[in-house]
């Protein structure tokens, strides 16, 4: 089965992806497999030997808008498929939703991704919206590189401050080599400038309230390692080698979705990879799963329990079964809902668990 895949430009086929990663199985449990067709354990299995029959929500305390999957960069572990020809942005309409919502039920946490959301036109308006209504913590997720790559952006640095954004960047390793076999020819030395711009203006250092987190994630078929011990040796190469400070790393396993699943296939290494994340399941990470305290929204404004889920499309469905879009949104709805699981969500759960903030554990 996996000899005769086919793939295109962008991404490996939804429809393969869902069946590789039993997305019907997980979520019809009547009559239902108890593993995949690779012998393994489904997910919802494994979490009921540990009494979780079922994942359930938590106090929603994050809001993560994806405001579409235009990027500059067209990285090899993109789970995503973001890329600089991708066209698929959020309406300012969806975006001023978004912002309703997090002011009606006071959420916390407004996180912003892509793509590169940097490049989304109302993007400045989007931060400095939710800025000026109160949310306490607004984060985005930047690839470095655009704030670099073209004079319109050279400022955003200073607007991140102005408006007390939490920059968190991917760096996935401190070597020029390793960064740029991930995510292309000149990516390390980009970053490097741009890191250097967020520290020149407090970003990072030692007594400033301007939040600088970096984020790796594996460069091959294998998990993240011991996340304080990478933070304790980025700290030390990034400083003497660039005099560049940040707060925290962030540790993701790769989950294997869109690219990253590509790569697996096609180098005949998804069998292994799907194996070592069963084999290394942490119970202990089930407390602390992204998806039980976060509302993910698609650039369209429909709901998912996380980003994975959306690339999936894997959405939040009312009791008709019908994608619920942000326009229908009911906390109280919501936080009785099943959280929807498959396959990948063994990558959240392996080792010290994997989610946007870190490691769980």
């Amino acid at each position: 089965m996996l000899q005769s895949l086919k793939y295109n430009k962008h991404e490996l086929s939804l429809l393969k992806q869902r069946e590789l990663l039993f997305v019907k199985l997980e979520n019809n449990t009547e009559g239902a497999d108890k593993s995949d067709n690779l012998g393994l354990s489904l997910f919802s299995e494994k979490i009921a030997e540990y009494n979780y029959p079922e994942l359930i929500p938590e106090k929603l305390e994050i809001l993560q808008v994806n405001l579409g999957y235009l990027c500059n960069q067209s990285c090899s572990h993109c789970h995503v498929d973001a890329g600089p020809d991708r066209r698929e942005l959020m309406s300012l309409e969806t975006l001023d939703l978004c912002l309703d919502l997090a002011r009606k039920h006071a959420i916390p946490t407004i996180d912003i991704t892509g793509g590169a959301p940097e490049m989304h036109p109302h993007f400045c308006y989007f931060v400095s919206q939710a800025h000026k209504q109160g949310v306490k913590e607004i984060i985005v997720r930047s690839n470095l590189t655009i704030l670099v790559s073209h004079s319109k952006y050279e400022d955003m640095p200073k607007f991140f401050r102005d408006n007390q954004v939490r920059v968190v960047s991917s760096l996935p390793c401190y070597t020029a080599e390793n960064t740029d076999k991930q995510r292309g020819d000149g990516v390390f030395e980009k970053s490097i400038a741009a890191l250097k711009k967020l520290n020149a203006i407090g970003y990072g250092m030692a007594g400033s309230k301007l939040c600088l987190d970096l984020v790796y994630n594996p460069g091959g078929p294998f998990l993240a390692g011991e996340q304080s011990q990478l933070e304790s040796d980025y700290k030390r190469e990034l400083n003497d080698n660039f005099g560049i400070q940040f707060n925290s790393l962030f540790a993701l396993n790769n989950l294997p979705i869109n690219r990253f699943l590509e790569f697996l296939l096609k180098n005949g290494h998804y069998n292994k990879y799907m194996q070592t994340l069963v084999s290394a399941f942490n119970p202990a990470t089930l407390s602390g799963l992204m998806c039980r305290n976060t509302i993910s929204i698609d650039y369209q404004g429909y709901l998912y329990d996380c980003d994975f889920n959306q690339m999936l499309e894997m959405s939040i469905k009312d009791s008709s079964q019908k994608a619920i879009h942000i326009k229908d949104f009911n906390l109280e709805y919501l936080a009785n809902r099943k959280i929807l699981t498959a396959q990948h969500c063994y990558g959240c759960t392996a080792g010290a668990g994997s989610s946007c903030q870190g490691s769980v554990v």
